[in-house]
């Protein structure tokens, strides 16, 4: 008798706690990324997640349940990334993976997913490898292609008298793309430039006095930078103690991001023509300012570009797995497809067919100094659509499916 009490007991304790278990159910969502060794942006991007994620679930979730994020830190390390995806698709119930900053790990992210039929959104990397030469049907990628803003850039250099160049990238997937694009770009706008230098610094181990040297030894009449970060903060400095920049036009991928521009203060360059993130200029009422004003109040900081890619991020998974109605890899893959993001800071956003990339565009814009603190003035938003490669081209650059 008493094993049968107890056996009952049991039963009935169980099934009064099932209805809590069912209460706290959600959407799993693994979220890959450095955030120790890249704090700086990805702390604002895990910020921005969390903000839009709070936006959703208030908003009645996705599919009727709170959407979660499980944030798993790589190190910048491919091989500990896979690993974490590997747990995250088979542990922890994550339906689709996202995240990686650094190129590289995107790119070890986008071929795992592909050989075992994981959806991975690559929210920041930014080689164009990823969407084009590597694609896969597993991968989508939210960040503006490396094309597109090169080619923003490329279109204003293209107006001056410069016609030799000296480019400085970090050595690896990101780097050497942003510089392809760049020199391909000009030089079909402008056929008479030539590239007198290329630097090619190890990514955040820059030798910034050996590289400023061996720029101004090519006498270049302009400069295409594509350092971020320390190594960006070590370039502006030695190049500006040596006179590097004086009487040259210098065009900076990623320098107006207020991650990297913000922590040069009064040191930050002026004049340079640069792709950012101008939060501090938009006004009210508008979505971007609107997102800006709920991010201030939610975090009591100000924006970095990566806390409007996580919010997007979010966003952007959300509506996937709402338009499949369905948590199954192949309908939220499906789902990606030409799919509609309404309600984001830039207004409606699209991620691409051809080629699985969003119509994220982006902030162009110069530097300069106010109030002791490096901004981005004469600024404009610019669509992609009209920097991209034809679709022939795409289709004749991304594997067959």
């Amino acid at each position: 008798m008493n094993f049968i009490r107890r056996t009952v007991l049991g039963m009935v304790a169980v099934a009064a706690a099932l209805p809590a278990v069912a209460q706290d159910d959600s959407i799993k969502v693994g979220e890959i990324n450095h955030y120790k060794r890249m704090a700086a942006f990805a702390e604002p991007y895990k910020k921005g997640i969390e903000l839009a994620l709070s936006e959703i679930n208030e908003d009645g979730g996705v599919l009727g349940k709170d959407l979660e994020f499980i944030f798993r830190d790589d190190q910048g390390d491919p091989a500990e990334a896979v690993k974490i995806a590997e747990e995250l698709m088979t542990r922890d119930g994550a339906v689709m993976f996202t995240g990686s900053i650094l190129s590289h790990v995107g790119l070890a992210l986008s071929s795992f997913a592909a050989e075992k039929g994981y959806l991975y959104l690559a929210s920041e990397p930014l080689a164009d490898s990823l969407v084009w030469k590597s694609g896969n049907p597993w991968t989508y990628r939210l960040r503006t292609s490396t094309w597109v803003q090169a080619a923003m850039l490329a279109e204003e250099a293209a107006k001056t008298d410069a016609v030799t160049y000296a480019t400085i990238a970090p050595n690896y997937a990101y780097g050497q793309d942003a510089v392809a694009a760049f020199k391909e770009n000009l030089t079909r706008l402008k056929p008479d430039v030539e590239f007198v230098a290329e630097q090619w610094p190890a990514l955040f181990n820059i030798d910034a006095g050996a590289e400023v040297q061996a720029i101004e030894r090519a006498k270049p009449d302009a400069i295409y930078n594509v350092t971020f970060g320390t190594d960006l903060a070590k370039l502006v400095r030695e190049g500006g103690d040596r006179g590097l920049f004086d009487g040259r036009d210098v065009y900076g991928l990623l320098t107006g991001e207020p991650e990297y521009l913000e922590p040069l203060g009064d040191e930050a360059p002026e004049g340079w023509f640069v792709t950012g993130f101008p939060w501090y200029a938009f006004e009210d009422g508008t979505p971007e300012g609107t997102f800006v004003a709920a991010y201030e109040d939610a975090t009591g900081e100000t924006p970095k570009i990566g806390s409007l890619v996580g919010y997007m991020t979010a966003q952007s998974i959300a509506a996937a797995i709402n338009a499949a109605g369905s948590t199954e890899g192949d309908a939220i893959r499906e789902a990606f497809e030409d799919l509609q993001v309404s309600g984001t800071p830039i207004g409606d956003l699209t991620y691409r067919a051809i080629d699985h990339q969003s119509t994220l565009g982006a902030w162009v814009g110069t530097t300069a100094v106010e109030d002791g603190m490096g901004v981005m003035v004469d600024w404009e938003y610019k669509d992609p659509a009209p920097y991209m490669p034809t679709d022939e081209e795409i289709g004749e650059m991304r594997p067959a499916e």
